[in-house]
């Protein structure tokens, strides 16, 4: 990326960009020395920060769908940290190490973003993990650790779906938010793997299969419409006379909105 002859571009078809941002030298030193404060993965948003100044700040809405997954991080983040902490719970700590570090990268990326951006980003708040008592040995049963991360997880990987859609108007944004869905889902994927191999469900599935088997418990809404088996307007259960069988629903993670989203993770804040 020549970011010098991008400036110029601009400058070509805008020649008071330099006036409506830092004079240039300033502009350049702020953008290079960008590098020394945050992940070359981040680039795209000292641009949009700087270009911001000169074209107006991330619309209301974007900040809004950040702050929503920021609020989701915080309590991911905070659930795994609060169960590093707690003694003989998890037997091997370091997969769920790597995944609470994972989710307090996605938070300080999350803050970041949203303040360079021109917005407030939300904080941590108090959290009750037992859900007002549904799972009251969360943080001294493994198993149940292990149950209401799957769920936490399944959830932010249809929260950030749902979401997608409405980061459109920012490439970079949506591009960053995607990212962070993959690592989701990866996390979930080995949640699952970690059930199975402590022998808690030897039938879980790396991946949703259907309403995944809670129904009447209390995660059944996490996976309310993941037996959906048409995607745009095909449906994909018998392809050309061939029955797929349950790849049909788990090929595909649906979304889920905002407002469902938050009825699912509501009881988890104190």
């Amino acid at each position: 990326m020549n970011l010098i002859n991008i400036i110029d571009e601009i400058e070509e078809v805008d020649n008071e960009i330099h006036e409506r941002i830092n004079p240039r030298r300033k502009a350049l030193k702020d953008l290079f020395s960008f590098g020394s404060k945050a992940a070359v993965s981040s680039l795209p948003f000292a641009l949009g920060g700087l270009f911001n100044k000169a074209y107006g700040q991330v619309p209301d809405s974007i900040i809004e769908v950040l702050n929503f997954a920021l609020s989701l991080e915080h309590l991911e983040y905070h659930y795994y940290d609060t169960a590093l902490g707690m003694s003989n719970l998890i037997p091997s700590k370091d997969n769920i190490s790597a995944i609470r570090n994972h989710e307090r990268q996605h938070v300080k990326f999350l803050t970041d973003t949203i303040t360079s951006s021109g917005g407030t980003p939300v904080g941590a708040v108090k959290y009750d993990f037992t859900a007002k008592g549904t799972f009251p040995d969360v943080f001294t049963n493994y198993k149940t650790f292990l149950t209401v991360a799957q769920g936490f997880e399944d959830t932010g990987v249809r929260a950030y779906k749902g979401q997608a859609g409405n980061l459109k108007r920012s490439d970079a944004i949506l591009q960053a938010a995607l990212q962070i869905h993959s690592v989701e889902a990866r996390h979930a994927a080995h949640i699952r793997f970690a059930r199975r191999l402590a022998g808690f469900d030897p039938l879980v599935k790396p991946w949703i299969v259907g309403d995944d088997n809670t129904e009447g418990t209390p995660l059944e809404a996490i996976y309310h419409g993941e037996d959906q088996t048409r995607q745009v307007i095909f449906g994909i259960d018998n392809i050309n006379g061939y029955n797929v069988g349950n790849a049909a629903t788990s090929s595909f993670d649906e979304p889920m909105s905002k407002d469902k989203v938050m009825k699912i993770v509501a009881p988890f804040f104190a």
